[in-house]
């Protein structure tokens, strides 16, 4: 007797500190939810996070993944010099950053310089040309960290309409040549003898990547916003083989994936960006880990 009343003592301890636990969650998803800011970069976060994971599983198949460090780098480099000449940062990094995604995508193709060396090229020069005009006018500040990193605080309102009306334009932009990007995601040599246009597909890409990474740039961080595109798809090949399931798995990977780092991020004071990326790190972890077990055990 007195050991069954020890163990419903323990069982019942354990479920009030789960009461508390989701208790307390819920009182801190309710406050972040109340507050005006948090509700502007849940918006255009998820909206950014669908787009980026939708492009991701193309840009990963082409091996382009490494495109978005490229376009989130000469971001980084268009906000330095346009705090010299005291212009908007918006105003100018969507045009340049959408020149640069044709520019390497040209260059991949015509150039004697491969692809991977292009995007690293690119990558390393935006980079350096943006932390010399930093070091030369305010050096590293807040600000820049918050450029390089991301932040809650820095959406607007104006951001988050231009922000939705993009990721709308995307996603249906999307949706509507869906056959003609998996035709020249799966095999170009094929969609050109059966008449698709590759190269204006190939730039319609480029051109979907470009917008994404640039509104998504505010919030995750010039540094940290092409691991949108990368992990949820990397994750999505874990689980699903078919191209279809691969790219509806990444989208929905990609948004809880961002909802639970903006979570931890709120809950516990850290980077938005960061945040996301470690989440998105840990459950590739994961499904690497469970895809290893499967193979041992259907091997053995």
């Amino acid at each position: 007797m007195t050991y069954y009343n020890g163990a419903s003592e323990t069982s019942s301890g354990f479920f009030s500190i789960i009461g508390e636990a989701l208790s307390d969650l819920a009182n801190m998803i309710d406050l972040m939810l109340s507050l005006g800011f948090m509700q502007r970069a849940l918006i255009v976060g998820l909206l950014v996070s669908l787009c980026a994971a939708l492009l991701g599983v193309n840009l990963v198949l082409k091996r382009y993944a490494m495109i978005g460090t490229a376009l989130g780098n000469v971001g980084f480099m268009v906000v330095a010099i346009a705090g010299i000449i005291e212009v908007a940062p918006v105003a100018i990094s969507m045009p340049i950053v959408i020149l640069a995604a044709f520019l390497m995508l040209r260059m991949s193709e015509k150039s004697k310089v491969k692809g991977d060396s292009v995007v690293a090229l690119v990558s390393t020069s935006s980079i350096s040309i943006g932390v010399i005009f930093t070091a030369l006018t305010t050096g590293i500040t807040l600000h820049i960290c918050t450029v390089m990193f991301g932040s809650f605080f820095v959406m607007t309102q104006l951001d988050m309409y231009l922000s939705i009306a993009v990721s709308v334009a995307v996603v249906v932009l999307f949706v509507l040549f869906y056959k003609q990007l998996f035709a020249v995601t799966h095999d170009e040599d094929f969609a050109k003898a059966t008449g698709t246009k590759v190269e204006i597909y190939k730039s319609l890409l480029a051109l979907l990547t470009a917008v994404t990474i640039v509104i998504g740039m505010r919030m995750m961080g010039a540094m940290l916003v092409a691991a949108l595109t990368i992990f949820p798809a990397l994750s999505a090949m874990r689980i699903c083989k078919r191209f279809l399931s691969v790219v509806i798995s990444s989208a929905i990977i990609g948004v809880v994936c961002f909802a639970l780092g903006m979570l931890f991020s709120f809950g516990l004071d850290l980077p938005p960006g960061a945040s996301v990326v470690g989440v998105n790190l840990i459950l590739y972890i994961i499904l690497c880990i469970a895809s290893f077990i499967k193979r041992k055990v259907f091997a053995g």
